[in-house]
This record gives structure tokens, C-alpha cells and sequence, in this order.
């Protein structure tokens, strides 16, 4: 190639890519990659729409991609924030990331005013995922699951497509994978319902604050009522599987005890 072609062709990129001469200023909007930028050109070509639209729109739809991912596994292990949950979170994330920049620089305000709210209020949303179980603190992988889809769509959003991809293999990583790790090597506590019958409601409590005492452990939702003549007191433990597995036989070893019946347990984050 001569040097005069050279010169033509350098030229020629960097008229359409002016952004290469340029250092971006400190409150610049963040540049989509070159690949995203040819799909950018490719998308308003095809659709006749402006450039903004066609950068607005590609954005929201990888958001609600990214979302969906994360969702569907959350879908099949049947989470109360599942597919829809997920995808709405990470595209609104993105919808009001690009409203802050965007409102911003049409009326002269402050780039982050808008994005700095999705914290607190995706925040109020966990918490509702993590009071909505009873007897134990459950749901707190779902609580996490759903600060990083919206933080996910706040990178979307915001331009930084490849963190958004690697954050979201990291994550379906961590939920898949090591989920497993823990059921293969029993390291998540379980929550599982007892139900013992005694003679009457005092022998039956005291034998078995005896014997959680023993094994230290202790019991929450306790409810107590009458069957035929005797006491019915049902209750839940929150311990590993080898102390569940220990604890049923303690339960069932004692005399004072007519019947001890596990009831099955909570299902694991």
C-alpha cells in the first residue's frame, strides 16, 4: 500500500470517527463501542429513525436481554422475582440512566440526578423481597439478584455494554454454579417444620427446648393446639442438614414424645 493510500484511508476513518482526535470531556457521555456503533448506523439505515432513537432503542433492548437472562434462571427455580421481574428491573434501570443524561442535557441540570434515585428505590424493592418470608431471613440472594440486574441496566444505559455482558455471566456464574456447590457440600442452612404430639403443651415444650438447648439450636413460629386429648406443637428450626438429620433423632428418641413428624423444609436460595 503507498503511503499516499494510506494517508486517504486514515483520513477517511477519522472523519467518521472524529472522536479518536478528541479526549473526552469529564461530564461526556460515555461512547458505545465500534461494534455497537456500526449496529447503531445499521439499525437507523434499515428504520429510517434518528441517530438518538436508534442508540435509545438498541440500548433498550440489550438491557431487557440482559434482564431476561438473569431472570430465567431465577424462572426455573421458581423465585418470587423471576423473568418479568428481572427484565422490567434492568430496562428500567436503563429507561431512566439515559432519561438523566438526556433531560439533562436539554435543560442544563445535573447528568446523575435522575440515575442516583435508582439505588434507594431498587433498594425499597429488595427489602420487600426479604420481609416477604416468615420464621427465617430468606430471600436475601433474591434482594442481591435484583441490585445487580439494575445495576446491569444502569451500565446498559449508560454505554458500558461489555461490563454489562461480563456482569451478567458473573452473575448467572454465582447463581448457578455455586448454588450447586452449596447443595453438593451442605453448606446452606435449612428451615424445616416440626410437628410433635405430647401428653400436654408444658411437657411437650419444656422436652423440647431440652433438647434444642443440647444441640443449640433454637425454634421460631411455634403453634400449639389441642388433638384428641393431646397437645399439638408444631414448630421450625433453621440449622444445617447434619444438625436437622441429628436433631429428628434426638426428637424421636425421647419418651416423653408420642409423635415426631418433619414436615419438610423451606427451599433453598
Amino acid at each position: 500500500m503507498r503511503a499516499s493510500e494510506a494517508r486517504f484511508f486514515l483520513s477517511l476513518y477519522l472523519r467518521r470517527h472524529p472522536s479518536c482526535l478528541t479526549r473526552p470531556d469529564r461530564g461526556a457521555k460515555i461512547q458505545p463501542t465500534l461494534a455497537m456503533d456500526e449496529l447503531y448506523r445499521l439499525f437507523v439505515s434499515k428504520m429510517g429513525f434518528p441517530p438518538v432513537v436508534g442508540q435509545t432503542v438498541v440500548r433498550l433492548l440489550l438491557a431487557a436481554i440482559l434482564g431476561g437472562i438473569v431472570g430465567l434462571e431465577r424462572e426455573i427455580k421458581h423465585k418470587p422475582a423471576g423473568l418479568r421481574t428481572n427484565m422490567f428491573m434492568c430496562l428500567g434501570s436503563a429507561l431512566f440512566t439515559i432519561l438523566s443524561f438526556e433531560l439533562a442535557s436539554e435543560y442544563s441540570g445535573d447528568h446523575t440526578r435522575i440515575a442516583a434515585q435508582i439505588i434507594p428505590g431498587i433498594g425499597f424493592i429488595g427489602a420487600g423481597s426479604i420481609l416477604h418470608s416468615r420464621g427465617s431471613v430468606v430471600g436475601l440472594t433474591t434482594a442481591a439478584t435484583i441490585f445487580v440486574v439494575a445495576a446491569i441496566g444502569m451500565a446498559v444505559g449508560g454505554g458500558l455494554y461489555v461490563p454489562a455482558v461480563l456482569a451478567t455471566l458473573i452473575a448467572l456464574l454465582a447463581l448457578y454454579t455455586l448454588g450447586r456447590m452449596e447443595a453438593r457440600f451442605q453448606l446452606k442452612p435449612l428451615l424445616v417444620n416440626y410437628e410433635v404430639i405430647g401428653e400436654d403443651a408444658d411437657t411437650a415444650i419444656t422436652e423440647l427446648n431440652r433438647i434444642l438447648q443440647d444441640e443449640q439450636l433454637g425454634m421460631t413460629s411455634v403453634q400449639i393446639a389441642k388433638i384428641n386429648g393431646h397437645s399439638r406443637v408444631q414448630f421450625s428450626v433453621d440449622a444445617a442438614r447434619q444438625e436437622q438429620q441429628i436433631l429428628l433423632t434426638r426428637l424421636r428418641q425421647s419418651t416423653l414424645l408420642r409423635s415426631v413428624n418433619s414436615l419438610g423444609q423451606a427451599e433453598a436460595e
